[in-house]
């Protein structure tokens, strides 16, 4: 049991995607990096934002995502992360009550809910002035979540922030205003197809934004706001059956993709998890190979010109067990094109090709339909989904999943099935779906 220690913790909510959340969450992680050892979080399942945390804090940004994880997953990977911070900033996702189809589950609301955190909540004040009380006052009592301070971004002047704050005042709403932003053009992050770059990518100098949330926020008020933050009770659970095996990790520029609770799963039933990169590196001895998703199809160059490809395939026909994640189902096939037509591992029965528009973006659930190294036949697995692919099976093929819930690969199915391996669109959380079962097929394979 891991005891519950009362942090200092604050959410960073807004109105909508869009209005800043991102700018004053990874400011106020550094600005509090100078008096605290802070533990960042992310609401949702996005993988880019939390490699801008860890970045800045030195410590891995955790996922908290009420859909995949459910409210038990979300206490447990928070209270597990939270035990030795000092501070912990959770940074939310699209507007605070955006949840799946018109439900609150995997909203910020939720996340906030489940935790009983204290809220800021970000609002883009360009072009408006007394509707800010009206939207906050909507925000306020369309539920029970926790705002406990208001951050107004893209303020035009000092004139424009006390026009709002007299506003909110004769509206009688008595939440504080614990920050005015002035609109900033050098502190935006640069973007392109599957959303932000990630932190090893970025060439812009963010240095100045941590004095920028120190000049514009009220720092006191923030960390007074975070303090009254009382901690639920979380029962943790601990891992059963431990499995001694070596489990390969591809992790570069293309393959970066993953959840950080899935290496501490790995970790906690017994196995190492062994770092390589497919681009550059040997295979090393392992039992089993993991392979997240990322950007196969920026570096499908290097991916085709190393040896490695033709090593994996080679173990994957001798039983090793593998499981990969959208990024790896590209890899794994014959052939991915994108400017022109690369060779791939040559492993699944399927080609792949980039296309100019988004192919599908959302929540997924599906049941698994045959026994794999990941699941057995009757799981129901919970992930999400995002890409602007298009994967084409030979008419063989053989699924894993029939989707519930999104796309998958193609006709409602996910997951193509070769040898021991299994690899799908659908990324998927440790909540969801344990890596036990993997664990236990690598360890049988060892022991061959």
């Amino acid at each position: 049991m891991i005891p519950i220690s009362k942090t200092p913790s604050i959410l960073i909510a807004g109105t909508g995607s869009g209005v800043g959340k991102t700018t004053v969450s990874m400011g106020l992680m550094a600005a509090l990096g100078s008096r605290y050892r802070v533990q960042p979080f992310k609401v949702g399942p996005d993988f880019i934002d939390p490699s801008h945390h860890t970045a800045i804090c030195a410590r891995p940004s955790r996922n908290l995502d009420s859909y995949m994880m459910g409210e038990k997953g979300v206490l447990e990977t928070f209270t597990r992360a939270s035990s030795d911070a000092g501070f912990c900033v959770i940074e939310g996702v699209m507007g605070l009550y955006d949840g799946i189809d018109s439900t609150e589950t995997a909203s910020t609301a939720h996340v906030a809910k489940i935790l009983g955190i204290p809220v800021l909540l970000v609002i883009n004040a360009s072009g408006v002035s007394r509707s800010v009380a009206a939207v906050v006052k909507g925000f306020i009592e369309f539920d029970s979540v926790n705002i406990k301070g208001i951050i107004l971004n893209n303020i035009g002047s000092e004139r424009h922030a006390r026009l709002i704050r007299d506003s909110l005042t004769n509206a009688g709403i008595t939440i504080p205003v614990v920050g005015a932003l002035p609109k900033s053009k050098d502190l935006t992050i640069p973007s392109r197809h599957l959303g932000l770059h990630m932190a090893n990518e970025m060439k812009q100098d963010m240095s100045a934004l941590p004095g920028f949330i120190e000049k514009h926020l009220d720092m006191d008020a923030v960390i007074s706001i975070a303090s009254g933050f009382i901690p639920p009770d979380a029962e943790i659970n601990e891992p059963g059956e431990r499995f001694s095996v070596n489990i390969g990790i591809a992790w570069d520029s293309a393959f970066c993709f993953y959840y950080r609770d899935s290496f501490d799963e790995l970790r906690s039933l017994g196995a190492e998890p062994v770092f390589f990169s497919p681009m550059c590196d040997e295979l090393p001895d392992v039992d089993g190979i993991y392979l997240g998703g990322g950007y196969p199809e920026l570096h499908a160059s290097e991916l085709e010109t190393s040896r490695t490809r033709h090593i994996i395939k080679k173990v994957a026909e001798d039983g090793m067990p593998i499981t990969g994640e959208c990024g790896a189902l590209l890899y794994l096939g014959e052939e991915l094109e994108t400017d022109r037509t690369f060779k791939m591992a040559g492993l699944l029965p399927c080609s792949s090709r980039m296309t100019g528009k988004l192919q599908a973006l959302g929540y997924t659930e599906a049941e698994s339909v045959c026994d794999t190294p990941l699941a057995g036949k009757g799981n129901i697995v919970r992930g999400h989904e995002f890409h602007y692919s298009i994967t084409e099976c030979d008419r063989d093929a053989v699924f894993a999943y029939n989707m519930r819930r999104g796309k998958g690969i193609s006709g409602g199915k996910d997951g193509l099935v070769e040898h021991n391996t299994v690899a799908s669109y659908m990324h998927t959380h440790p909540a969801s779906v344990s890596f036990a079962r993997f664990l236990h097929s690598c360890s049988r394979y060892n022991k061959r």
